[in-house]
């Protein structure tokens, strides 16, 4: 289970820096404010959630793996519906967004409860 969280932490920290570059070149003309905003919210979050998982992997923290399984999905349904929000205007996304955040105060709070009960 560890190398799938550094796998997926590395993944998502390589596409985090990709989507960042690109919102910052390749979208600062195109989307306005809001849109960017939003762009920028889920880079932000997406890097933040990779760095905890590939600090996860390496600490190899026994029983991490429903807690790492709710950070990566999280991350993908709360990144991924701003980003096609952002690209795409369809605002009714944002009903879904919640669902991701949700996943990722989960995979937290589990990754604690472990943590203190050893």
């Amino acid at each position: 289970m560890n190398r799938f969280i550094l796998i997926a932490g590395s993944l998502l920290a390589g596409l985090g820096v990709a989507l960042g570059a690109f919102g910052a070149h390749g979208l600062r003309n195109v989307l306005g404010p809001a849109e960017l905003g939003w762009w920028n919210t889920a880079v932000q979050y997406q890097m933040w959630h990779a760095t905890g998982l590939l600090a996860l992997g390496a600490w190899r923290l026994p029983n991490a793996g429903l807690a790492a399984v709710l950070l990566v999905l999280g991350t993908l349904i709360f990144s991924g519906s701003l980003y096609v929000m952002a690209l795409s205007g369809w605002r009714v996304l944002g009903m879904i967004t919640p669902i991701g955040g949700t996943l990722m105060i989960a995979g937290w709070l589990l990754l604690a409860w472990r943590g203190l009960c050893g």
